[in-house]
């Protein structure tokens, strides 16, 4: 690495996180920990929710998934603008007018402790698994750049976002958010333009090359059939319904960030912004990736082998190699802008839990509510060193976005089935929801292992796990509902008549 590239990126890792701690407070409350303030404008929130998104898994795992296979995965994003138009009419005002932070108090109102205590359960877990798989990808361009021991960087990394994101709260994960968002998108531009301006004739050959890629067409959003054991169109699409759908309503990174908006006409703005963003941004990375497969074809002495095993290196590779110096230094500070605001926004959201639904619940005496913020900057301590672990047992994972998306599938899948089943069965009572939340989570377990263990009948793909597993919390809540009532109905039915 040059020393001017080296510079970049340090100028930017040191700049970001003394700009996220320069929103410390010493006197700082809970609500301006947790909610800004509540006074932040549409743009700035927006652009959070895009940064949010888009983390080192799309600027790294989409590149290295496109470079691999072909854009399957970007049928994912398609499914965003369902999700955008959801949240907006229904979600965000439901939340606006919520008295909790947290995503999870609803469902304390309709079913019970059990139900809060499980769900934020879920999005911890899921969280963690988000932090470790940033952090991980954080640390590969150091990796391939210096050669520097990816443990080591792994673990400097999390100390540096742990430090921010405890001391400045969300109004310094949102602020820095949006600045890594600018920086992120035109990285990623100038590299597209960058590998055009190296490939004879430009965009034509790519085209070219991808089209009539050995493997089959480069741009393929897969295969259309009806088989839910492989990953088609139809898996990732409904597969991106419903993790979407999730993220937009009951994920705490979003649901906190409605609450930061000034008002509920610039929270639903936010969504607008952050979502619509991501559709085209997503496809630059996936771009990016059907770009550097058409590159390497054409310059095949310039790959490595280690590409063809580890496919997530392909885009630090290529800005090791092959970009100029100064333009190197930016791209390595993108990378790192968009995990970096990631995992402080998981880590924040993930602490607000903790202490709304974890702590306040079981130690609400004097002490406890006079040391919220106390709280919650040990929690963020405590959760980035867990996600910290989680990065470094990654280290042998082939895709990172297989793993996640896999993980996430199976952590969360019981999530959004309770949620649907709170809020359209008004009549489900809560030992009707803990018996279908039990079906669910054995749904989903039996979709995570039946390829592992070779269990009995059709193997589906493991993206459906959260599919099926809402599908059936769902479908079994609402069948016991209406059970219910007509044992009931049948009941009164029958007192009637010995009375008459």
């Amino acid at each position: 690495m040059h020393i001017i590239d080296f510079i970049i990126f340090l100028i930017f890792t040191v700049g970001t996180v003394i700009f996220g701690c320069s929103f410390f407070k010493k006197d700082a409350t809970e609500e301006d920990y947790t909610t800004a303030g509540r006074n932040l404008p549409s743009w700035l929130v927006g652009m959070s929710i895009l940064a949010t998104f888009v983390s080192s898994i799309s600027y790294i795992g989409y590149p290295g998934k496109a470079f691999a296979s072909d854009w399957n995965a970007f049928v994912f994003c398609l499914s965003i603008p369902i999700a955008t138009v959801i949240a907006s009419r229904w979600f965000v005002p439901f939340y606006r007018n919520s008295n909790s932070i947290s995503a999870y108090a609803f469902l304390e109102e309709r079913f019970g402790r059990w139900a809060r205590l499980y769900a934020s359960a879920c999005y911890l877990l899921t969280q963690i698994a988000r932090i470790g798989s940033i952090l991980y990808l954080l640390a590969v361009p150091m990796y391939i750049l210096m050669g520097w021991n990816i443990h080591l960087v792994i673990l400097l990394t999390g100390i540096a976002i742990i430090i921010y994101s405890m001391m400045g709260g969300i109004k310094a994960v949102i602020w820095t958010d949006a600045l890594q968002g600018f920086l992120l998108i035109g990285g990623a531009l100038l590299c597209v333009f960058v590998i055009l301006w190296k490939l004879p004739n430009g965009l034509s050959s790519v085209i070219d090359i991808a089209v009539n890629a050995p493997q089959g067409n480069k741009f393929s959003l897969g295969s259309f059939s009806g088989d839910i054991t492989t990953s088609t169109f139809w898996v990732c699409l409904i597969y991106g319904i419903f993790i979407n759908l999730q993220n937009y309503g009951i994920d705490q990174n979003y649901v906190q960030r409605y609450h930061t908006a000034r008002t509920l006409h610039e929270a639903q703005r936010s969504v607008w912004v952050g979502g619509w963003l991501l559709i085209p941004v997503s496809a630059l990375f996936f771009l990016i990736g059907t770009l550097l497969y058409a590159y390497y074809q054409t310059y095949p002495a310039q790959m490595s082998d280690v590409l063809l095993a580890k496919p997530d290196y392909v885009f630090p590779y290529f800005i090791v190699n092959q970009l100029p110096i100064g333009l190197r230094g930016l791209l390595i500070s993108a990378i790192f802008a968009a995990g970096m605001s990631t995992v402080a926004t998981s880590i924040t959201s993930s602490a607000t839990i903790f202490l709304t639904d974890w702590w306040t619940p079981y130690y609400n005496n004097a002490r406890a509510r006079k040391s919220p913020i106390r709280v919650l900057r040990t929690s963020s301590i405590i959760i980035g060193i867990i996600g910290v672990g989680v990065a470094i047992a990654m280290l042998s994972t082939k895709s990172i976005i297989d793993a996640w998306w896999q993980l996430s599938s199976v952590f969360s899948g019981g999530m959004l089935g309770l949620f649907l089943l709170a809020m359209l069965s008004r009549s489900t009572r809560s030992r009707h929801a803990l018996i279908a939340t039990l079906v669910g989570v054995i749904v989903i377990a039996w979709v995570t292992l039946a390829e592992p263990l070779n269990l009995p009948f059709v193997h589906p793909h493991p993206y459906l796990a959260i599919v099926l597993g809402t599908t059936a919390i769902f479908v079994v809540g609402f069948g016991l509902t209406i059970l219910t009532s007509k044992k009931k109905k049948d009941k009164i039915g029958d007192d009637l008549e010995k009375k008459q």
